[in-house]
């Protein structure tokens, strides 16, 4: 049996942050239908590139293993569906703004006199309280809020522009999850249901877990390039003499000797190990020499899987699915088309002694499952055939 089995969702969300975080559940197990619209589709089904059935590679990726089915959800009918849906998949996800949900009779108040035991969590960009709530915004709006990013650029550099989404998938997505899972496991010991409301500007604010306390406590503002984690010491990267890069992490006194002897400035350990800023300044300028001084290939020989000092290689993505590492753990699966065929996407990264993902299929087309999914709960063919002529699933 799989790890989440028996846990039914309904998911209302689109583009990244919820589906992300149904996608999670759904690899391990758990049962999951997306509801959409189909006048308003999410933008992520027609992201390049796309196969030649004009399936994005995204979306077969993000609502891998999902149902889908799609809903008017003005017209009564769609809430009469759902709450037939909700004697069996009492857990919800939705990202709308707040309120939206209450205008449209499908907020928590109302879902839950229909089943008490209604887990429903709503991912937010600002959540359902305070002067912002009603605001849109997206992942580098909310890391900018938050304090990360003015402690995360260069000294005199902008704020970078990050090539994943921090608050959208380890604020937003990963925190829903914990909510969620916490959520059900309460409801097993009490049977009571639960509302979780889960604001990506809440989750990337608390990610200032090394440097937050500091302030809290004594007012020691993070400040660019002054911190041992973000270039105030050697702890960097590093450019190779044909513009390559390489990531040292050599923190711990063991490490930063290997480090050293590997660039040839023993010497220099003493200085590395010093706590004045001129003296880890001097030792970042000489790594930065050294580092110039021979291209990439001569440094992967010497930073090689037998060198222990914590330095690796800027990979792109592309060399990132070949190397060995990624490779010994299965982090590319092959998922079932409808064709028969399959697509190569990124694993769970999860690993479990007694149980393995789920990877049923690639991203449903859009209402694929409307028709099954009614007539496995008892609705007719004729009933669902006057729904469609109302337009209840456009």
């Amino acid at each position: 049996m799989s790890l989440l089995a028996g846990l039914k969702i309904l998911d209302f969300s689109t583009l990244l942050p919820g589906p992300y975080a149904t996608m999670m559940l759904a690899d391990l197990g758990a049962d999951v239908i997306r509801i959409e619209s189909a006048t308003r589709q999410d933008l992520v089904r027609s992201m390049p590139p796309v196969d030649e059935e004009g399936t994005s590679a995204t979306h077969g990726h993000l609502n891998r293993s999902k149902k889908s089915m799609t809903l008017n959800l003005k017209l009564d009918e769609s809430k009469e569906i759902i709450h037939a849906l909700l004697q069996e998949y009492d857990i919800i996800i939705e990202q709308f703004r707040p309120g939206v949900m209450e205008r449209l009779g499908l907020d928590y108040e109302a879902l839950r006199k229909i089943n008490p035991r209604l887990i429903y969590c709503s991912l937010t960009g600002f959540g359902q309280t305070g002067p912002y709530r009603n605001r849109p915004g997206h992942d580098n709006n909310f890391l900018a809020l938050s304090g990360v990013m003015d402690y995360s650029r260069r000294k005199e550099g902008v704020p970078p522009t990050m090539g994943i989404q921090i608050a959208d998938v380890a604020g937003g997505s990963l925190h829903s999850v914990i909510g969620i899972l916490a959520a059900a496991l309460h409801r097993e010991k009490t049977g009571e249901g639960q509302y979780v409301d889960v604001s990506m500007t809440d989750t990337a604010f608390s990610l200032n877990a090394m440097y937050g306390p500091g302030y809290l406590v004594g007012e020691a503002e993070p400040k660019p390039e002054e911190l041992m984690l973000n270039g105030g010491i050697f702890y960097d990267y590093y450019e190779t003499a044909d513009g390559r890069f390489f990531a040292v992490g050599s923190l711990e006194p063991q490490f930063l000797k290997l480090f050293c002897e590997a660039l040839e400035i023993p010497d220099s350990f003493e200085m590395a190990l010093s706590v004045k800023v001129a003296d880890q300044q001097a030792f970042k300028q000489k790594v930065k020499d050294v580092f110039l001084s021979k291209n990439y290939e001569e440094w992967l020989g010497i930073f090689n899987e037998d060198f222990e000092g914590c330095v690796e290689p800027v990979l792109s993505f592309a060399e990132a699915t070949e190397h060995p590492q990624i490779q010994a753990r299965q982090m590319i699966v092959e998922v079932p088309k409808a064709d028969g065929t399959t697509q190569r996407q990124i694993a769970s990264p999860i690993k479990f002694s007694t149980a393995q993902p789920i990877y049923s299929h690639i991203g449903a087309g859009l209402g694929e499952h409307t028709e099954s999914i009614l007539l496995a709960r008892g609705f007719t063919a004729e009933q669902i055939g006057e729904w469609k002529e109302k337009g209840v699933f456009s």
